[in-house]
């Protein structure tokens, strides 16, 4: 951020974006200090409109750090694009936990990780770690996978660069992911197998709006090796009637 926000004449509103802006993938949790220094700002400034942020929810305080607070998640759900498609998605995220009892997710790609839209919890007792607002990897999930393989080339080249280890099942050799998201985008297909988290199995499949791929769809479950088809068939059927909806829109 530039110095000149110090300045006199720049507005209030300008203030408390650069404020906003500090924080990015890489800097969720920020001190005071942090936010000046990444927004430009003086140390009172910033601390004083971060005060009045953490009052109106925009930020919330945890010890001597910031984050993010869930105002602006609430608010980010009115943009036209991720409102749209939750509501479009709604009723057959409820149609896929019915058929399937499993963890649902709803995912759209956020710059190079998987931010979650929905998720309805599944009847099994599975360590998920998702939760709607929240970010994961792309590798080592499996609409992250989904995703990643209809990704812009630069975004995939900047994944494969740096694919730390979660699980001991982590996928973190580059050559090895690439085949799997070639394999993914002819299969329309991903899935993992205790990747994320330990005793956790995902499959996933893209959701299209028209020829474009907007979102992925999810379950999560204790083992993908006996209801594997049906899963898959269940989720095909829902990621096809959201596609339909969003395309008449």
């Amino acid at each position: 951020m530039s110095g000149n926000l110090s300045s006199p004449g720049v507005s209030v509103a300008s203030r408390v974006f650069a404020v906003l802006g500090a924080f990015d993938a890489d800097h969720r949790a920020l001190t005071a200090s942090d936010v000046a220094r990444r927004a430009g700002l003086p140390l009172a400034t910033a601390h004083r409109l971060a005060t009045e942020l953490v009052a109106l929810g925009g930020l919330e305080r945890h010890g001597d750090r910031y984050v993010i607070g869930r105002r602006l998640w609430d608010l980010g759900l009115l943009a036209p694009v991720q409102a749209g498609l939750r509501e479009a998605a709604a009723p057959f995220l409820q149609d896929l936990y019915a058929a399937t009892h499993a963890t649902v997710h709803l995912a759209e790609r956020a710059g190079q990780e998987v931010l979650y839209l929905d998720r309805l919890t599944g009847r099994a007792t599975v360590p998920v770690v998702s939760r709607v607002g929240g970010t994961l990897p792309m590798h080592a999930t499996g609409v992250g996978k989904v995703l990643l393989a209809h990704a812009p080339e630069d975004v995939r080249r900047a994944v494969l660069a740096d694919l730390p280890r979660i699980t001991p099942y982590t996928v973190t050799q580059p050559g090895l992911l690439r085949a799997q998201l070639d394999r993914v985008r002819r299969e329309e297909l991903a899935q993992t197998v205790e990747e994320m988290t330990l005793g956790a199995c995902s499959v996933a499949v893209p959701v299209r709006r028209h020829d474009e791929v907007v979102a992925a769809l999810g379950l999560v479950v204790p083992d993908l090796r006996r209801h594997r088809p049906r899963l898959v068939a269940a989720l095909r059927v829902a990621a096809a009637g959201i596609g339909r909806t969003l395309s008449t829109e």
